[in-house]
């Protein structure tokens, strides 16, 4: 493996010594983030807050740029801008003057064991105590009920007793999952929250699920972060798709449905799992029909910022 640590570079004006904070938040992406869970939050936390790059990666080693192309403006006759993709370490500042860090970026597509061994050293360097990912999965649930969330942790000690959805399954890996595992093998303490998105929402901006995945955050790590703003979006979206089903027979027979099993399963009367088959009246995404992705489509239209 070559040299880990010539991944990153700290900025020029920073002391990595004086950087060194207790919680670092991990958000890389991944092959799924239902509702752009992890993307809203990890946003919302830049937006909402002091914070400042302290370095940064060398993309050029790690990104597909013809898998993912970035995209270029082209006015009249001429190449006026390029959204060159970046990897940053953040220092963050919460409201009480808590600092804690946020690495944030596309998820590296190649050379996943040294970016992992980076960050490893990284995590040394800046005495992190706490390594915290979050993103969002697609699931069989009604948005009209309380969104739930599969923790995961290195102990679990870190999340107490939970009683699981899944049991054992393979699933694409991700590099934060990789980090999760190396930092465990390593006996740091690392958590993560996969919040329960409605399938029928996954593609749409969900603010809802990204409320969940802030409430998890600051129970994990007991910042003080502004939340005022993640809410109201939340509740604006909450709307529009009130709205939207009010219209549409077909959504309103899906979501009723999935409000059937979901009380079913919270009352303990039916299968041990969400994703048990053989639920009978519930459609999967593949059924349902035209008209609700383009309720998808709409909702997704509407929630993106004007």
């Amino acid at each position: 493996m070559q040299d880990p640590t010539t991944l990153y570079r700290f900025e020029n004006d920073i002391n990595p010594a004086a950087a060194r904070t207790g919680v670092l938040v991990a958000a890389l992406g991944g092959f799924v983030d239902a509702g752009g869970t992890q993307r809203l939050l990890t946003q919302h936390l830049l937006d909402s807050h002091e914070s400042r790059v302290v370095a940064s990666f060398d993309l050029d080693q790690l990104y597909d740029y013809r898998g993912r192309r970035p995209t270029m403006t082209f006015d009249r006759d001429r190449w006026t801008a390029y959204a060159d993709p970046s990897l940053l370490l953040h220092r963050v500042v919460d409201r009480a003057g808590t600092p804690f860090l946020l690495l944030a970026g596309p998820e590296p597509d190649y050379q996943w064991e040294r970016a992992t061994a980076a960050v490893l050293g990284l995590v040394d360097a800046l005495d992190v105590q706490l390594t915290v990912s979050v993103h969002g999965i697609p699931m069989a649930v009604p948005h009209t009920r309380p969104l739930g969330s599969t923790p995961h942790a290195t102990s679990s000690r870190l999340i107490g007793e939970v009683e699981p959805v899944f049991g054992t399954i393979s699933v694409p890996g991700s590099l934060t999952g990789l980090l999760e595992l190396r930092l465990g093998e390593q006996g740091k303490d690392a958590l993560g929250f996969a919040v329960h998105v409605p399938h029928y929402l996954a593609q749409a901006e969900y603010p809802d699920a990204a409320v969940v995945a802030f409430d998890a955050l600051v129970g994990a790590t007991g910042l003080d972060l502004a939340r005022d703003d993640l809410a109201a979006a939340a509740l604006r979206i909450r709307e529009q798709v009130a709205g939207e089903l009010q219209d549409n027979d077909e959504v309103r027979g899906l979501v009723g449905a999935l409000e059937r099993q979901y009380d079913s399963f919270m009352q303990g009367r039916t299968r041990p799992s969400l994703l048990a088959s053989g639920m009978g009246e519930l459609p999967s995404a593949d059924e349902i029909a035209a008209d609700v992705e383009a309720f998808l489509r709409e909702v997704s239209d509407e929630g993106q910022p004007g």
